[in-house]
């Protein structure tokens, strides 16, 4: 039996599975739950993101990706094999499937050799991997092979992947290595600063979701989070407000502008136009921070917009841009793919 076309988001915070003919078929948190003392996968996913901070001695939950790229090599593969079980309804020896995966434009040839052989271990046929940002662009339905330019700030749970494209390749980019996750850590950092409140991961992430801004608001909104006091020891409760959650966040928010700008100042005049043009998109998890777009378009100068359901931008890309992968190479426009690997006896890089 023959495999099919499968796309995959293996992001930071989440990992998004896009099947060709059904379109994103799975999102889970990339998260693994494991058993210390026997080494044994107990969860994956949001049973394994339920234990976090709430699991005995002996279970640890570990986040195998690390700012985009696999830190924990073992645990990225009893990820993945879990996830392409569920894909393809456990029949996984009869499917042998085209899989292409995204990677930050900042990732080393090391960090890309390693989830080719990721790919290739759950069963791909073949593995392919393609750049976040041109894969964001796809699956925001920007028409990336015109000769005008386009620009793609994609900000997901461990980089953000800023680019400017035109004729179907990558003209100037930048990579930082932040997004959700910093700014989780940054809440955390700023509560035990300035209220003595040691808070979990959980807890700041919905802060962020719930009540976090990137510029001030004409009413501001409050929540009141549960956490243990530093100074007693003791459970307590605190109000926190949509202000907090700005100051905490603000020096890393004001960081990713500072990286447009300078991608900016790197473009060439003729794609600088039609970027003013067409202006700014932004894709991923973090382009729904409250106030994101206005902060990039007040010191930019230029339009900002989110793509349409920007959580699933690259995902979907990765699946689209595999689907034309014949055509892409018939026309030798292929430079729209990084590194192509096929499970055979001669590899290549």
């Amino acid at each position: 039996m023959f495999g099919t076309d499968i796309g995959i988001d293996l992001g930071t915070a989440t990992v998004l599975i896009f099947e060709k003919g059904h379109d994103v078929v799975l999102r889970e948190p990339s998260v693994v739950a494991v058993d210390q003392d026997t080494g044994e996968v107990l969860a994956v996913g949001y049973a394994a993101k339920n234990m976090v901070g709430r699991t005995p001695g002996s279970i640890t939950s570990v986040r195998p990706l690390r700012d985009g790229v696999i830190a924990n090599y073992s645990m990225t593969e009893a990820m993945l094999q879990h996830f392409m079980r569920k894909v393809t309804r456990g029949w996984k020896r009869f499917f042998r499937n085209r899989v292409m995966i995204c990677v930050p434009s900042g990732a080393t040839d090391v960090e890309r050799r390693a989830v080719l052989e990721a790919a290739l271990e759950v069963g791909a046929r073949e593995a392919y991997l393609i750049e976040e940002p041109m894969a964001a662009a796809i699956g925001a339905d920007l028409n990336v092979e015109e000769a005008r330019g386009k620009m793609v700030v994609d900000i997901g749970g461990g980089t953000t992947d800023i680019a400017v494209i035109s004729l179907g390749g990558v003209v100037t980019s930048k990579s930082l290595r932040l997004g959700g996750d910093k700014f989780d850590e940054a809440i955390m950092r700023y509560l035990r600063r300035q209220y003595n409140l040691a808070i979990g991961e959980q807890t700041a992430e919905n802060l962020k979701i719930i009540i976090g801004t990137c510029t001030p608001l004409e009413e501001d909104k409050s929540m009141v989070i549960k956490g243990r006091d530093l100074v007693q020891g003791l459970p307590r409760q605190v109000e926190v407000t949509s202000s907090a959650v700005n100051m905490a966040i603000g020096e890393m928010i004001q960081t990713l502008v500072d990286g447009v700008k300078d991608v900016l100042e790197q473009t060439p005049p003729e794609l600088s136009s039609d970027i003013i043009d067409r202006g700014i998109v932004l894709t991923g998890g973090g382009a729904l921070l409250r106030g994101l777009t206005d902060l990039i378009a007040q010191q930019t100068g230029i339009n900002c917009f989110t793509a349409d359901n920007p959580m699933e931008s690259v995902a979907r890309g990765t699946g689209r841009a595999l689907a034309e992968i014949d055509r892409l190479r018939g026309t030798g426009r292929s430079n729209i793919l990084v590194n192509i690997k096929k499970n055979s006896s001669r590899r290549r890089y």
